[in-house]
């Protein structure tokens, strides 16, 4: 400790590999979850990082890294008591619910998401391969909601009758 107070950063390294083990040992065994007692391993380096300057080389080095690990410890206490972990898997009070049964997710299934971005993206370049007056009244009628004022300007443009199945591929329809 006494080279990382003087300005030798890489010893934390050396008092990593010495107390890494111990502290996150300690720390699982008062925080009970391995993941937790990572974490704050992890902090309590960094803070004696960032408090080298303030140590007392008169003390022993082992207390003053317990204690900073015990005050994570506790911290994390108190975080956990005003920020409490639910289980989605707990039962609620109806018989065999569980909370995670409860919850309906408002978002589409990822694969659902995918496929209707992909029916996005090929609809968008079918479009895009279409003449320019028929890509206006087909982009004004389906995205803008401005169907008759357009549709009529696109049949006094273009008088011959058209087919949305020699225009449109089948792929894109919703029947399709």
């Amino acid at each position: 400790m006494e080279r990382l107070a003087a300005g030798q950063d890489a010893a934390l390294n050396d008092l990593m590999e010495r107390h890494a083990s111990p502290v996150f040992h300690f720390l699982c065994r008062m925080v009970g979850n391995e993941d937790d007692a990572n974490d704050l391993a992890q902090e309590t380096f960094v803070r004696v990082f960032r408090a080298r300057a303030s140590f007392r080389t008169s003390e022993k080095f082992s207390t003053w890294l317990f204690t900073i690990a015990a005050n994570l410890a506790r911290n994390h206490f108190r975080w956990r008591s005003r920020h409490p972990n639910v289980s989605l898997e707990a039962e609620t009070g109806e018989a065999e619910q569980t909370l995670g049964s409860t919850l309906t997710a408002n978002d589409p299934a990822p694969n659902e998401q995918a496929l209707a971005a992909e029916r996005a993206a090929a609809v968008r370049a079918a479009v895009g391969k279409l003449p320019e007056d028929l890509r206006e009244a087909i982009v004004l009628c389906e995205w803008r909601n401005s169907v008759w004022p357009t549709l009529q300007r696109f049949w006094k443009r273009r008088p011959r009758p058209w087919n949305r199945d020699c225009i449109v591929p089948d792929r894109f329809c919703a029947n399709g």
